[in-house]
Parts: C-alpha cells; structure tokens; sequence
C-alpha cells in the first residue's frame, strides 16, 4: 500500500470512526455528561486515568467516582469537607485506590484554588506559540506531585517522557480537551495547545493496527513509539496528526483486520 493509498484509508476510517454514536460505548462518555468546563476537564481527567481495562468498566467506575462528588465535580473539588470525603475510602479501580483517589482530589482542589482552567497545569513555563508535548508532560507530572508528602504508590497513575513511558491516558486526555471537528466527539475546549502539537495515544490496539500498516518499527511501545507514529500521521496532516487515533483505535478494536 503506497502513501497515498495508506492516506484515503486513514481518513476512511477516521470519518467511520468520528462519530457521536462512538461515545456511548467510550469513556469519553464521561465528560460528555457535563457541559461546564471545569466539569468536563475533572471528568475527562478522572476517565483517562481510568482508561485501562474493559472499556464497560471504565465508564462505570468513573460514573461511581463522579457519583460520589454529587456529580457536580467542579464545586465538589472546592468546597468539600473532609467529612465528604469517606464515600471514597474502600474505592478501588484496578491498582488505583483509595490514597490516589484522595490525592487526586487534593490536587485538583490545590489547582482549582489558583487556576481557572486543567489547562493551566499543562501551560506551566510554556508559551502557546512554543509549546512542546514532552517537556509539558514533564512538568505536568512535577506538577502534579508538588504537594508535601504525596503518596509514592500515586506516581504510576501519571506517566512521564522522561521514564519512556507512552504516556497514552494523558495524551488521551489532551486530545479531547483540545481537538475539535464537526463531529462533537473531542470537545476543543483549550485554545493555547494546538492539535498539531499533540502526541497521538498508542495502546495495544493502536500499536498493533499502526504496526500493520508499517507506521511504527519498535518492538517495546514507548514514548519513542509514540512519537514515531505521530510523526509519521503528520505526513498524512500535518496539522491534526492525532486524528487518526480514531482510525487505529477503531479498526483495532474492532479486530476488522
């Protein structure tokens, strides 16, 4: 299959994919159920990091995350007491408990104090015109543990560049927040992070389907894989590589090849 072949198939695949029935059965169900823009930021956040496993169970377990705030996150983040608090001890989602549960919400409360908007968290010492994936995911995560005595067991559920890690959840999560088509799958609701400078998600079904296709040559995925890929959808558009996501993901999932 030539380039311009490979081309037409993505995008075939990506207007299959691209659609607003796709989310029923996605996580990005989960802040789909919101419309103010700090709730949708704290639902994604909390889907994403959640995105391993049975994609039913993802949104589930989110659903009884967000249930636990009220479903009303944003005022839940800034104003609970700590007696709110004791429906989360005894969560569990996988490896993720009860002490990240209850460390995530201190961040979110510490930067929620300070900042208007999640994007905000991924802007730290960047400007819009320069800003670089790597080093935002970095510092996100520097970020994110800034707080005295954190949990040391917290620190897998955010990945870094800088332990080669891919990274997919968060880069999942930027995708959302920033992207935006006639579709209405990804909101588009971040401004200073464009979507040509994102990093596209790579799980096992995107490794597999890009593998296939000859889009990516490592063994191991990693960050490198994940920038090799995104470099390699960009020769298909340069300005929104990270769309393509849909047509990997999809046709993975869907075990059509």
């Amino acid at each position: 299959m030539n380039h311009a072949e490979l081309k037409n198939l993505l995008e075939t695949l990506y207007h299959k994919y691209n659609r607003i029935d796709f989310i029923e059965h996605d996580p990005i169900l989960i802040p789909h159920l919101y419309s103010k823009k700090q709730d949708i930021e704290i639902a994604a956040f909390i889907a994403a990091i959640f995105a391993w496993g049975q994609r039913v169970t993802i949104i589930n377990k989110s659903k009884l995350f967000l249930s636990y705030m009220d479903n009303d996150p944003y005022q839940f983040i800034l104003h609970h007491s700590e007696n709110d608090l004791k429906p989360f001890i005894g969560f569990k989602h996988r490896t993720f408990n009860d002490t990240d549960a209850l460390y995530f919400i201190s961040f979110l409360k510490m930067h929620f104090s300070k900042y208007d908007s999640l994007e905000d968290a991924f802007m730290m010492n960047l400007s819009a015109k320069n800003w670089d994936a790597e080093q935002s995911l970095i510092r996100f995560k520097e970020y994110f543990f800034s707080i005295d005595d954190y949990p040391a067991r917290t620190m897998k559920h955010i990945s870094s560049p800088k332990n080669n890690a891919t990274c997919k959840r968060i880069n999942m999560f930027l995708r959302w927040m920033v992207r935006k088509d006639k579709q209405g799958v990804d909101f588009g609701i971040w401004k200073n992070i464009k979507p040509k400078s994102l990093v596209c998600p790579i799980d096992v079904h995107v490794a597999n389907t890009a593998s296939q296709f000859g889009l990516i040559e490592e063994d191991s995925i990693n960050w490198k894989t994940a920038i090799q890929l995104t470099e390699k959808l960009k020769s298909f558009d340069s300005e929104d590589p990270v769309k393509y996501d849909f047509a990997l993901f999809g046709l993975g999932v869907s075990r059509e090849l």
